[in-house]
């Protein structure tokens, strides 16, 4: 009788935010340049590089091309012994029209309520749509996956692209992922298997990762 083949190994991903920049909750920066991490961002950025570093393994890092998202990856990729590659699929949403409005101001308009309880029917004016960010972000992390099989990788990105997978990964409706916090240099894994995805952790923040390596 042939002997049984064992499934591959499950990819792990390992989604970090950015660290806290000067304008963190008060304007929706997007993808304008020249953002970058503030002091605190910078130390969140170092816990979290301590804390993977303490992974028995990790094959690659990735991160979005913007400023903020390649500070924070800095530190991880020296504390892990990996040249960071920037990945242009993990870039944040381009809220188009919006980019650099304060969200005081965004919180008033007739639309913001499309954004919160319908964003898979709204588009950013001059800019993406929910729709395709995720498809976007989805097409990216499984580039990544193809390429490290059963490997261990971490990217560097926004809140809004991270909920947007860890939404597909959980089988959740875009609509509903306004509801996943994802916090500043908060850490999700996802295990990405033959079998489909498994969410492991959202929005960690502290505390080993160790058993989010594959066995």
């Amino acid at each position: 009788m042939a002997s049984r083949r064992s499934s591959p190994p499950a990819t792990v991903v390992l989604f970090v935010r950015h660290g806290q920049t000067p304008t963190t909750g008060k304007v929706l920066p997007g993808r304008a340049p020249g953002l970058h991490l503030s002091d605190e961002g910078r130390q969140q950025a170092e816990r979290a590089a301590a804390r993977l570093a303490e992974l028995s393994r990790v094959d690659a890092v990735y991160a979005s091309p913007l400023e903020r998202a390649r500070e924070t990856a800095a530190p991880i990729g020296k504390a892990l012994g990996h040249r960071v590659k920037v990945d242009k699929g993990l870039v944040e949403c381009d809220f188009g029209g919006w980019t650099g409005e304060e969200l005081k101001a965004l919180s008033k308009r007739p639309e913001w309520s499309t954004v919160q309880r319908y964003p898979s029917g709204f588009r950013f004016p001059g800019g993406e749509s929910f729709s395709e960010m995720q498809t976007r972000m989805v097409s990216a992390v499984g580039s990544l996956v193809e390429r490290h099989r059963g490997g261990v990788v971490v990217a560097v990105s926004h809140a809004d692209p991270i909920k947007a997978a860890v939404a597909h990964a959980l089988g959740t409706h875009l609509d509903l992922f306004q509801r996943i916090v994802i916090s500043t240099c908060s850490i999700t894994a996802v295990a990405y298997g033959p079998g489909g995805p498994a969410v492991l952790t959202v929005n960690s923040t502290g505390g080993s990762l160790a058993s989010l390596t594959p066995s």
